[in-house]
């Protein structure tokens, strides 16, 4: 079936351009380009056109702590909290949370989503009869929320660099063994919405030794891991091996064109040369909400690594407001404007989160791409008289319209089309308090 819409303006790869004409058949696009006219039997698409967003860094069950973490403390403190959460969820549970976290992401223009995923087991740490049920749990609640999937899964192994075993909550994170692991990972099968990529959750969670099989087990998927979050990570890893994670990772083979480096936030300038072309994934609104520290998104982008966003603890799910952070994080940093031009920060938002998350046909409006499209109004409080080229610059979340995946229409004037996002995320959240 051949679908047509006429965007009144779409950013295209040469730019923002008005009039658009948008064909879609079998759910890539065939044709976009200038159209130069107006015809009142084409759907219109009133607002600026973008490509579809990608998540690349999510963590579905810590959205039930948004509002729920106030006072002081630290990411230590705030980890506590989120494994209490996660000692909660069982199968059922989690994929109701997940399916309204995933609408929630529909409804701000996210089309695709890296769910960076451990909660694998019973809090005991007994797997279910179905080792792989909250990995599923997640992969169906994404299809039904109408996004994109890569399941992330990750080996976690251990408590601390020091090789602490793990307790507590952090029991049905590990799989005892590599081996466990790999078992288990090789028997998940993706569906059609979905890529099954893999994930090292961190220098601390697991020992140097299995990182050389981890990456010999992970060629050519994609392969994520938090790298430098936390200035205690840093120096616990330089204690005991006498570098940085960064360095870690790259001496036992880890990083190269499928690694993304999750938070990135306290790098060396060695670090930084050595995550040339790889990726960095920045979460400026749960870094900023655990108080971790602003990463160096400009030198890594020069040095040549690529730039994706996530919303990680979802805090705020808002990808405008994480690719807007970019930029303001930096001239913070810097004590200068305009640090990273729009089509860097676009890119990040879209094609490179996609490239990050092993979806290479995505995240650009052009011929043979898929059919991502997420129409944000340029006639509200925050965008009403905006240049259409600075809508990053000034709109969110709130302020999108429409949104197509892969051809379907998920969310049609600023409603999900198939689900009562508040009220599922409220249900969700509440049973389990």
């Amino acid at each position: 079936m051949l679908t047509h819409y006429l965007c009144e303006y779409a950013w295209l790869p040469s730019g923002v351009a008005r009039d658009v004409l948008i064909a879609i058949e079998d759910g890539r696009i065939t044709r976009a380009e200038q159209a130069g006219w107006v015809d009142d039997h084409i759907r219109h698409l009133p607002g600026l056109t973008l490509p579809g967003l990608a998540n690349a860094h999510s963590h579905a069950f810590h959205r039930v702590l948004r509002g729920r973490t106030p006072g002081k403390g630290s990411f230590w403190t705030w980890r506590d909290q989120m494994y209490a959460a996660a000692a909660k969820l069982n199968p059922e549970s989690y994929h109701r949370l997940a399916r309204a976290v995933f609408a929630e992401m529909a409804l701000a223009g996210v089309t695709c989503v890296g769910e960076f995923h451990y909660l694998h087991h019973a809090p005991d740490g007994v797997r279910y009869a179905d080792p792989n049920a909250m990995g599923e749990a997640l992969l169906a609640a994404a299809g039904e929320a109408g996004v994109r999937i890569t399941l992330l899964d990750t080996l976690y192994l251990q408590a601390t660099v020091d090789g602490d075993p793990l307790a507590g909550t952090q029991l049905r994170f590990g799989d005892g063994t590599f081996d466990n692991w790999y078992e288990r990972f090789g028997d998940l099968k993706a569906p059609a919405h979905g890529r099954i990529g893999a994930a090292l959750h961190s220098v601390r969670a697991v020992p140097a030794d299995a990182f050389g099989e981890f990456a010999e087990a992970t060629s050519g998927l994609p392969v994520h891991a938090h790298v430098s979050e936390q200035v205690a990570e840093n120096y616990a890893c330089l204690q005991a091996h006498g570098c940085t994670p960064t360095e870690l990772l790259d001496r036992h083979g880890v990083l190269g064109g499928h690694f993304t480096a999750v938070h990135a936030t306290h790098l060396t300038p060695r670090d930084i040369d050595l995550l040339r072309g790889s990726y960095a994934c920045f979460c400026p609104t749960t870094e900023r909400d655990l108080g971790d520290g602003i990463g160096p998104a400009r030198a890594l982008a020069d040095a040549g690594a690529w730039l994706t966003l996530g919303s990680d603890s979802h805090a705020v799910i808002d990808l405008i407001e994480e690719t807007r952070a970019v930029e303001l994080h930096e001239r913070l940093v810097r004590q200068e404007r305009g640090q990273f031009e729009p089509a860097e920060l676009l890119r990040a938002a879209t094609a490179e989160g996609h490239l990050s998350l092993g979806w290479p046909d995505a995240g650009t409006l052009a011929a043979g791409q898929r059919a991502d499209l997420v129409t944000v109004a340029l006639d509200t409080v925050r965008t009403a008289g905006i240049d259409p080229a600075g809508v990053l610059m000034a709109a969110s979340a709130a302020d999108v319209r429409h949104v197509v995946v892969d051809g379907d229409v998920v969310v049609a004037d600023g409603r999900h089309t198939r689900i009562d996002v508040a009220r599922e995320l409220s249900e969700a959240i509440c049973a389990l308090f």
